[in-house]
């Protein structure tokens, strides 16, 4: 599967219907609307016509970015298809009318109905019809096996043989293409193995998971093996896959489900996401359109910031250090040097407010979060997001999780220049106040949200303002 070309197919055609449908209805308003207003109508094409077939179907790719719509490209329905296209038409229509339309120099209302509708129905119908003749050939690649999405079984007694079973023998195949699977306990199954290869054990699910590709595991145990469902999903934590269980283990799972049929077997789908993808999309766009706009404006303060750093104390301007992001995956994070160097010559210690490692300046910066002021090109980056939890070391984290396993939690998702555990509590001087420090993490994790994110930046330019950081 060719998921960038299989993306690049709906774009294309997003933005052809798109300056297509403008293009008619540019005319539509010449020929019919304008011509009862001003007469007989010369047709000609101006620079607002040429302005509007470039920005208008470059903004309503933007409305389908942040809608989620190319979002999990090969995994779509029809139905789904019309109902989407037609409520993102509508919205996007409406936007028009007032932004671009209401304006216009008409003869009556009905004009503005009347353009109204037909800008709708072309967007509508030149947009629907490519889409739904990609998404329609997909399903039937999908159906037919041509296309499939690499599949591992977590299982190696009869229910897992019973459900493969069942997948393989649909006439019309889900996409599951089965790659393996991993056994409980060490069991065999010869029944599974004749199809299937062992791919190994349940306590090395991410390595296989990464090694083979796998975009979806299916969890089919014993009722005798459930006490390993919490370590399985647990490992299956940090990996982009779909996961389905049997929904006789609904009571014995958290997170957000949805059920999802196949063939006799029902399943539940498993959802680790914390916002919606249009709130991800959004979220996203919000970060980096601020980060930019903050290091534009931030310009003069990053230098007069760089001039104290330089003339505090020897030694570079910026400091990188290795922390571990999303999905436990390192990065370097960027911030104005506020240490003497060499300060953990003797290993990794974390700062007190008493520190002598730090500089005079240093903590001038720390208390005013400038230190931090550079980690806007983390987030322009894709490295961090302007609101999550602070990122850790592993050796930190290493020391935290024996304590406090939920920690782990929080590498769910994109670590943030700041937090609702930054503003709340600060900078932690032991590991105890690292985990005080988690649960403010943990509250933000269960209700991130948009809203919440302008709540934080808005304490966190108090405390900046203020010098109140600690």
């Amino acid at each position: 599967m060719n998921k960038f070309k299989q993306t690049l197919k709906y774009v294309l055609s997003d933005v052809i219907a798109a300056g297509l449908a403008w293009t008619l209805f540019f005319f539509f308003r010449k020929i019919y609307i304008e011509s009862k207003y001003f007469g007989e109508v010369y047709l000609s094409i101006d620079s607002n016509f040429y302005l509007g077939i470039t920005l208008i179907p470059l903004s309503w790719l933007l409305i389908y970015y942040i809608s989620g719509y190319y979002y999990d490209i090969y995994r779509k329905s029809r139905l789904k298809e019309i109902s989407q296209t037609f409520s993102m038409s509508l919205f996007g229509v409406l936007i028009i009318f007032f932004k671009l339309i209401l304006d216009d120099i008409i003869t009556s209302y009905n004009d503005y109905y009347q353009s109204l509708l037909f800008l709708f129905l072309a967007h509508f119908l030149l947009t629907y019809i490519p889409r739904v003749f990609i998404t329609s050939n997909t399903i039937k690649k999908i159906h037919s096996k041509k296309i499939g999405f690499p599949t591992l079984l977590v299982g190696s007694n009869g229910q897992a043989a019973k459900i493969f079973r069942e997948i393989e023998d649909m006439k019309k195949s889900p996409g599951n293409k089965f790659v393996g699977f991993v056994n409980i306990y060490n069991h065999s199954n010869p029944e599974l193995e004749v199809d299937i290869p062992c791919l190994g054990k349940y306590e090395d699910l991410p390595e296989i998971i990464n090694k083979n590709k796998i975009e979806e595991v299916i969890i089919a145990i014993e009722s005798s093996e459930h006490n390993e469902i919490k370590d399985i999903l647990s490992k299956l934590l940090f990996t982009n896959v779909r996961v389905k269980i049997l929904p006789s283990l609904y009571d014995i799972i958290s997170g957000y489900v949805t059920l999802v049929t196949l063939y006799k077997t029902p399943l539940i789908e498993i959802h680790n996401r914390r916002m919606s993808v249009s709130q991800e999309n959004l979220k996203r766009i919000i970060d980096v359109s601020l980060s930019l706009l903050a290091v534009i404006i931030l310009i003069p303060v990053y230098f007069v910031v760089a001039l104290g750093v330089k003339l505090s104390s020897k030694g570079p301007v910026f400091y990188k250090q290795e922390r571990v992001g999303k999905n436990s995956k390192p990065f370097k994070i960027i911030k104005f040097r506020s240490m003497f160097i060499d300060a953990e010559k003797d290993g990794p210690a974390l700062s007190s407010s008493s520190d002598s490692r730090i500089t005079p300046f240093g903590k001038f910066m720390r208390k005013t979060r400038l230190d931090e002021i550079p980690q806007f090109f983390n987030v322009i980056f894709g490295e961090m997001a302007l609101v999550g939890p602070r990122p850790e070391r592993q050796f930190y984290i290493d020391l935290i999780v024996p304590q406090a396993p939920f920690y782990m939690s929080l590498l769910r998702v994109k670590p943030g220049i700041t937090s609702l555990g930054q503003v709340k509590y600060g900078y932690a001087e032991n590991v105890e106040q690292m985990i005080e420090r988690m649960k403010y993490d943990l509250v933000y994790l269960q209700n991130m949200s948009i809203y919440l994110d302008f709540k934080i930046m808005i304490l966190t330019v108090k405390t900046v303002f203020e010098a109140s950081g600690k």
